[in-house]
């Protein structure tokens, strides 16, 4: 193997595009490739974190979902309570006005019992005056026909 000039001008080429190459090429690169992995890492780690943040926020969503259906129940609860309150409410309320329009009708059914009786009694006093009166005029004694009169009406 016989090294000559042009073998020792290629080497002495390839040597200075090595050298150039590491010296003003290379770093760029290599700075290009670093940069590029610190964004695909970045990227990765945010990518973990909104994985986490996700998760996360699942869990406040289920949390808080778990509390909205407890304050709907209990509002529920509540709300049937009230309607219950408010339906025996009124029926306690109705028993009273019955009671009390029962009372009422008791009391004018008395009355008008009451009044139908002193009527019948006014009536009873007449028709017997009216039959005393009739018995006086027949009969000449009128002492004897007023003490049956108010024997009657004492009766009465």
């Amino acid at each position: 193997m016989e090294i000559n000039m042009t073998f020792l001008g290629q080497m002495i080429s390839f040597a200075i595009l090595v050298w150039f190459t590491t010296k003003f090429i290379w770093p760029q690169l290599n700075g290009a490739i670093e940069e590029r992995q610190k964004k695909v890492a970045e990227g990765l780690a945010a990518a973990e974190r909104a994985r986490a943040e996700l998760k996360d926020a699942d869990a406040k969503v289920a949390t808080e979902i778990k509390q909205a259906r407890l304050q709907s129940t209990e509002i529920i609860d509540r709300a049937q309570a009230q309607a219950n309150a408010i339906i025996e409410k009124a029926r306690v309320e109705a028993t009273e006005e019955i009671n009390r329009l029962k009372a009422q009708a008791q009391d004018e059914i008395a009355s008008m019992a009451q009044r139908a009786r002193e009527q019948l009694r006014e009536q009873v006093g007449r028709l017997a005056v009216q039959g005393a009166e009739k018995i006086v005029q027949r009969e000449i004694d009128p002492a004897a026909h007023k003490a049956l009169l108010d024997q009657l009406a004492a009766e009465i």
